[in-house]
């Protein structure tokens, strides 16, 4: 195949999966001020449920703005050698190859950074602010900004740097080590990102006792579930939006509530959904999602060593000399459509999981709170009640409100 096929077919990708994306998001918008079905009309009042959809308007313009001048940027990028004139750029610094690829991948977080800082400010402090979502501060704000950064750096610098080592020692069986450390890196986040990332950004601190917290731990000894670590997060220094989620496993295994998730809900409806986070744990849920992400990297790994040391991915993209960071991101867009089906089983998957933990709340404490939580929690985030099926299918990693609530009546 000749560079100029590939780089034709690299651009078909790009072109297909932003109108495939663009269709779905039309689709999806056209469903906005559609009549509420008789089991979640009581969810929004007229006055509510005009806000809901004037907020899912203006993010749906929102959301086509800013895709639509990232999509040109990237075409022009592609039709102008941006690869080669970065390429040069980070090759001033060194000829050390991973010298290279840091400063190449560096250049473009920067860079994106940058570019994307007025459309962050704007969705913050303009759209979440004008619909009473937005609790951050400038200083919040910047100061995340500055932090993400400095973990894409502390950690994926490292990640990177590793791999491309891997690939200059190993060769095409480069894959296998960088498997088994992706792996490792995984395993280690799921049991420690509560205690290593959260505190970087939020305040965690346990949930304290009270009727709350020993309602909680009479359900959790009811059901046969060791909890120790029950954790509140400041949630609310960002948003008004509320959420609980379950974190590592073993001796690390926390359940971790949003202080917004406190306020918005009765005692019962907490309970009914630390429920459901329970059962997502004694279904084993966190443990399969580990493994199948695993897998499928372990599957895209095999792929990329089979392609990356191939010249015509440099070539394609207009950069003379050969390279693994150019290779990966050709591989990467050659990747999209694998991609895509891999994503959509996985939240096929997560949906059918979401089932299930619903089920094992109802099962063990009582459906009718865990209903009138997450109506509550719809309500006050102002949710899209009448998605579109292709949609959900394609984005959604929850059923709908409304799969959610036929299901638990069932």
């Amino acid at each position: 195949m000749e560079p100029r096929t590939l780089f034709y077919i690299l651009i078909g990708i790009i072109i297909i999966n932003f109108f495939i994306d663009k269709i779905l998001d039309f689709l999806n918008a056209k469903h906005f001020g559609d009549p509420l079905p008789e089991e979640i009309s009581d969810v929004y009042d007229e006055e509510a449920y005009r806000k809901s959809q004037s907020y899912k308007k203006e993010r749906f313009r929102f959301g086509i703005f800013t895709s639509s001048i990232s999509f040109v940027a990237t075409l022009l990028f592609f039709f102008l050698d941006g690869f080669e004139f970065v390429d040069k750029l980070a090759r001033n610094y060194s000829e050390n190859n991973i010298v290279v690829a840091l400063v190449f991948f560096g250049i473009f977080a920067v860079a994106a950074s940058i570019l994307s800082l007025p459309f962050s400010y704007y969705s913050t402090f303009v759209i979440e602010e004008k619909y009473g979502f937005n609790k951050t501060t400038l200083k919040t704000f910047i100061l995340d900004k500055i932090k993400g950064m400095f973990l894409t750096a502390l950690i994926g610098g490292p990640l990177l740097a590793l791999i491309i080592w891997f690939y200059e020692f190993a060769g095409p069986n480069f894959w296998l080590y960088a498997w088994a450390l992706i792996t490792l890196f995984s395993i280690i986040m799921n049991m420690f990102y509560a205690r290593l990332i959260v505190p970087m950004f939020n305040k965690q601190t346990a949930l304290e006792p009270g009727e709350l917290r020993s309602e909680i731990e009479t359900y959790a000894k009811k059901v046969g579930f060791t909890l120790e670590k029950i954790f509140v997060i400041d949630g609310s220094k960002r948003s008004t939006k509320a959420n609980a989620y379950f974190s590592g496993f073993g001796s690390e295994k926390r359940v971790t509530l949003y202080d917004t998730l406190i306020n918005d809900l009765e005692k019962e409806e907490i309970v009914a959904v630390l429920a459901h986070e329970v059962g997502h744990y004694k279904k084993k849920h966190i443990l399969i999602n580990l493994f199948a992400s695993i897998v499928t990297t372990g599957f895209t790994l095999w792929i990329l060593s089979l392609l990356v040391g191939n010249p015509i991915l440099s070539e394609a993209l207009g950069v003379q000399q050969p390279s693994f960071h150019i290779g990966l991101i050709a591989f990467g867009i050659l990747f999209t459509p694998i991609s895509e089906i891999t994503g959509l089983l996985m939240n096929f998957l997560s949906r059918k999981f979401e089932y299930q933990a619903d089920n094992y709340a109802k099962t063990t404490y009582a459906g009718t709170p865990l209903i009138s939580a997450l109506k509550k929690l719809s309500k006050n985030s102002l949710s899209n009640l009448t998605p579109h099926p292709a949609y959900v299918f394609a984005h959604y990693s929850h059923p709908t409100l409304l799969e959610r609530i036929r299901n638990l009546r069932a």
